[in-house]
């Protein structure tokens, strides 16, 4: 149990980091440079999926023995399609499903703040996503 913490606190710590780069890229690729927000998530993710994989094998997850790199980078990239996914359909619901028909809602927040709250929910829906697969897929039993 004890290693277990521990495991979860090395993974929010290497999540954490990775949510300041997919954050910051999200948010500043389409408040500041105009980009849209799916796009400017896409680049964070997979930026940040990359970041998040080096240092979730270095620092996080003891690897599967029988597993050769190649094949753990294509699981680990299934997987993260997969996350990409969620991620999407999370901002793409957040965003013109909710916010674009909530007149309430738009006179509320603005639409960076709006941005900014919805990659903040899919990042957390994808952390919890991400450590249960990867502990499964990728860790050594």
């Amino acid at each position: 149990m004890k290693n277990l913490l521990s495991q979860i606190l090395k993974f929010g710590i290497v999540g954490f980091f990775c949510f300041l780069i997919d954050f910051g890229i999200t948010t500043g690729f389409t408040n500041l440079l105009g980009v849209h927000y799916l796009i400017s998530k896409l680049l964070g993710f997979v930026i940040s999926a990359v970041v998040n994989y080096l240092l979730s094998i270095k620092f996080v997850f003891t690897q599967k023995k029988e597993m050769d790199k190649t094949r753990e980078f294509t699981v680990f990239l299934i997987l993260s399609a997969i996350g990409l996914l969620i991620n999407e359909i999370v901002m793409f619901v957040c965003m013109d499903g909710i916010y674009a028909h909530s007149s309430a809602l738009a006179e509320m927040i603005t639409d960076d703040l709006m941005v900014a709250i919805s990659s903040i929910l899919a990042t957390g829906i994808v952390m919890v996503y991400n450590f249960i697969s990867r502990k499964l897929f990728l860790e050594r039993k």
